[in-house]
């Protein structure tokens, strides 16, 4: 298969870079979303065994499928939300012996789409065996649209995102879809979740999964579309998330009020 001539400011495209030890990112060509051209990468992560566990695959160029090899074999494919299971048939039909995971709602998706895939395993939220004490995992909640799966490498401390912070690089972008961007406030300025994507949330409970995912305490932070974020991951999420992050600590101080004048109340009647 030919590749996608698409460029996106981060060439060179389809080839391992390093992110820390055991795990890369590759860099995709650009896909048409609503017409509008994305950027894509891919994780590659290491496990102990040697066993190669693959995050919403991009484009299997012939060069890159000889640099897998050479790394390591390829056991796990990953389609983390509804959205990204395009190369997961290419990448199947390439690594036979590989087992592939999907979120909740791909295969749905898929079908809807006229794309009859198959997977192993439906991801759920604890850590699959392959992989348990290596890569932390659960499903964001409070979506029954877009029900992400997100994953935390605990040896590089890196975690790793799909769609739920996009931080598109708007001078890498076509001038006609930079407004665009700014507009829905996925810029690199403040990148952040699209807010069509947005609006299917209830906000406590995805306020209690990134308050999860601060609890890991990651230092990096891996995104599939734009600009990912080398340091300061917590700082990036707290930025990205800080309005339904600000609601719930409103909640919890508006509780504590609550409680502090119950007592009180029940101090002066006794």
């Amino acid at each position: 298969m030919a590749a996608p001539k698409h460029t996106t400011g981060y060439e060179p495209l389809n080839t391992l870079k390093p992110v820390a030890q055991d795990i890369w990112i590759i860099d995709g060509p650009a896909v048409q979303f609503y017409g509008m051209p994305f950027s894509t990468r891919c994780t590659i992560v290491r496990l102990q065994n040697g066993d190669l566990w693959v995050h919403s695959p991009t484009f299997l160029a012939d060069t890159l499928r000889a640099e897998l090899n050479a790394l390591g074999p390829v056991r796990h494919l990953i389609a983390p939300n509804w959205l990204h299971y395009v190369n997961i048939a290419d990448w199947q039909a390439a690594f036979p012996e590989a087992v592939s995971y999907a979120a909740p709602g791909v295969c749905e998706r898929a079908a809807r789409q006229g794309k009859a895939l198959n997977f192993d395993h439906i991801l759920e939220q604890g850590a699959e065996a392959p992989w348990e004490k290596q890569i932390d995992q659960m499903i964001v909640k409070g979506s029954k649209r877009h029900r992400e799966a997100v994953f935390f490498h605990r040896r590089s401390s890196t975690l790793i995102l799909t769609d739920l912070i996009e931080n598109f690089e708007t001078a890498k972008l076509p001038a006609w879809l930079r407004p665009l961007v700014w507009l829905a406030g996925i810029d690199d300025s403040d990148g952040k979740m699209p807010p069509d994507m947005r609006l299917t949330f209830r906000r406590t409970p995805l306020a209690e999964s990134v308050e999860a995912m601060i609890a890991w305490q990651p230092q990096r932070l891996i995104l599939a579309h734009g600009r990912w974020y080398r340091r300061d991951a917590v700082d990036e999420l707290r930025r990205a998330f800080r309005r339904i992050l600000r609601d719930r600590e409103w909640i919890a101080a508006m509780d504590r009020m609550k409680d502090v004048r119950s007592d009180q109340d029940g101090s002066t009647k006794g």
